[in-house]
């Protein structure tokens, strides 16, 4: 599997942790989707059901549709 780039190379990748009607889905996100991301997800979802961790985002898939968070 290659490795996807990041739609803001200067921005650090973070592990995006998403709990979802029971399943838990894991992704790597730029900083900034994740924390558009987790906003937009905390306006219609549980507040805590969305975690940003900085640390080892290896093996994961990015998170779909992720530029579609970086635009106003």
């Amino acid at each position: 599997m290659s490795e996807q780039a990041s739609p803001l190379p200067g921005d650090p990748d973070v592990h995006l942790s998403v709990f979802l009607h029971g399943a838990r889905f894991d992704f790597t996100a730029c900083l900034t989707a994740a924390l558009i991301f987790t906003h937009e997800h905390q306006k219609r979802q549980y507040a805590d059901a969305v975690a940003v961790d900085l640390g080892d985002t290896r093996g994961y898939p990015r998170l779909p549709c992720e530029r579609l968070y970086l635009r106003p």
